[in-house]
């Protein structure tokens, strides 16, 4: 059967690849359009967001978003209206008088420092709380009906846990936006202020660091282990730093966030791998503050103040943006996806489905259903879901789908809208998720916004996902993927350059390269077709290029 990408409804829709790659499960088709719809949906009049929300929406398992409106949401023109009416209007209309006033006291206090202090103090704490709760139930001794249970008590957490990863972006990215959004109004380019956020995310190096603890352990002890066991047995600092490490992550998504992605505790090469050959170093804590202190030179003397502003409010933010997807996504993810190969394990052995795998099929009211016994779906029925989840996993989506939507021009619009507007703008731009107008900016196949100072040559392991990459990937090798989310935060300390196809200035990648020290460049086209698995290429980060400088080497 041929794939139809139609349009899921009116508007212009932008694909997403960066979270969600193709095939993805029923759960997951349900789980994230209603999380992300609902959280942007209470958040943006809070921030005074002239959108209604972002609506997310799957064609052939793919994902595509679509800025929802305020007004005529479901009856999109491709002509703007004449700006006269406009500023009425929008002058006029109750929510946008509403959404002004919120505007404005978002720009006037900022509200992410209390939001980020409370994550820290009381939301963080308790989240984790419940994952651990949750990932401490002997899921073997469980009778059908508990496991059931167990499975509809940790949907009910994914369902809040999503929510607030979503609420949380108004956190994280706003204030990021608004320190580029100001810097462009100064002429300082994007790539530079991002250099000044370069350390401000512990977040992202903690779980280098841990490995590092580990590593250190185990030379301490003299040993050359070739299994986590031996890791464990090294010595007791060695067992101490590796229980800490996997009872934080090991039920954590590593790969991706659907649920057909392994959890890390399912990959002990991986975590071997990463404990004896992950790089310790990182970039110079201090040269992001030089970096800062040249900017500021450039910014007019009235507004040096601002910008330290914005500048601190950020690198606060920046911490929030890795803290956080592990704690509400890709853990609680994990858990879910245990509990399922649990009753994939018990329908197999008794028959009831072909493959364990095929659990995956299954959507939130048929899961627990099935587990206590419910005859449908059938066997048949989930083995020819698996096929078209595989056949989906293969194929090409468009860029966009549906007709353009004129965008309103922003002169029109109250000037606290018109800035909330450039603000969100702004950061679909630097995250590298194209014009929400048009397809992204073209540029020469192989250059992209480089991070990094120096090249750096290696061996190039090309990878549409992370398992893939994870299997072949040696330390040092240049790892070219299609994109990149913080599941891979874990692991990607193996890596000794970075090249993506896809992403912006404050894509993952490019955040991960900056606090890992990677050199790297994001958003390279062609990189996935251009750029034979085993080649030797130079990545150089000054210019912005990847270069193929050796023919093919075979993997191991």
């Amino acid at each position: 059967m041929a794939a139809e990408f139609q349009p899921p409804g009116p508007g212009r829709w932008q694909l997403d690849r960066s979270h969600f790659t193709g095939g993805t499960t029923p759960i997951m088709l349900w789980l994230l359009p209603a999380s992300v719809e609902a959280a942007y949906r209470e958040q943006w009049p809070v921030l005074g967001i002239p959108a209604e929300t972002l609506s997310v929406a799957f064609v052939e398992g793919f994902m595509y978003t679509r800025l929802r409106p305020l007004v005529m949401a479901d009856r999109p023109s491709v002509k703007a209206p004449p700006t006269v009416l406009l500023k009425i209007a929008s002058r006029l209309h109750p929510e946008f008088r509403r959404r002004t006033r919120a505007a404005r006291r978002t720009l006037e206090t900022s509200p992410a420092p209390a939001v980020i202090e409370q994550w820290r103090s009381s939301i963080r704490p308790r989240l984790v709380a419940q994952n651990l709760a949750l990932q401490d139930v002997d899921l073997g001794s469980l009778d059908d009906q508990g496991l059931a249970d167990h499975v509809t008590e940790i949907l009910t957490h994914l369902r809040s846990t999503f929510e607030e990863h979503f609420r949380l972006h108004g956190y994280d990215l706003g204030p990021i936006g608004l320190l580029l959004l100001a810097g462009g109004e100064w002429g300082l380019a994007s790539t530079d202020l991002l250099a000044t956020l370069a350390g401000a995310s512990p977040s992202t190096v903690e779980p280098r660091e841990a490995l590092g603890r580990i590593r250190a352990a185990v030379t301490a002890a003299g040993v050359q282990p070739t299994s986590l066991s031996e890791v464990a047995s090294a010595s007791p600092e060695a067992a101490a730093e590796l229980h800490a490490y996997l009872r934080q992550r090991g039920s954590v998504l590593y790969a991706g966030y659907d649920l057909d992605s392994p959890t890390l505790g399912e990959a002990p090469d991986v975590v071997l791998a990463s404990i004896l050959s992950g790089d310790t170093t990182g970039p110079d804590p201090g040269e992001a503050d030089k970096a800062a202190a040249v900017l500021r030179e450039q910014v007019p003397e009235a507004d040096r103040s601002r910008f330290d502003g914005l500048l601190a409010d950020a690198r606060e933010a920046m911490d929030l943006r890795d803290d956080n997807g592990p704690i509400t996504a890709e853990w609680p993810c994990g858990l879910l996806r245990l509990a399922m190969l649990e009753a994939g394990r018990r329908l197999a052995s008794s028959g009831r489905i072909r493959d364990p795998a095929h659990v995956f099929e299954l959507d939130r009211y048929e899961l627990p259903a099935v587990v206590v016994g419910a005859p449908e779906p059938g066997a048949d029925d989930l083995a020819t879901r698996a096929a078209n989840r595989a056949r989906q996993k293969t194929l090409d989506p468009p860029a966009t789908l549906g007709e353009a939507e004129a965008q309103p021009p922003l002169d029109a619009l109250p000037e606290p809208l018109a800035t909330t507007v450039s603000l969100v703008l702004t950061v679909i731009a630097e995250l590298g998720m194209g014009e929400l107008d048009g397809p992204p900016v073209d540029r020469l196949p192989l250059t992209g916004t480089g991070i990094g100072t120096e090249p750096f040559v290696g061996v190039a392991r090309v990878a549409e996902n992370a398992d893939e990459a994870f299997d072949r990937l040696e330390p040092g090798e240049i790892l070219v993927t299609r994109t990149t989310s913080p599941a891979y935060n874990m692991v990607l300390t193996l890596v000794g350059g970075l090249v993506t196809a896809e992403g912006g200035p404050m894509s993952h990648a490019a955040v991960l390269s900056r606090e890992l020290g990677i050199p790297a460049v994001v958003g390279a086209p062609d990189a996935m077709s251009s750029i034979a698995d085993g080649d030797r290429i130079e990545v150089d980060p000054r210019a912005g290029r990847v270069r193929v400088v050796g023919g093919t080497c075979p993997a191991e």
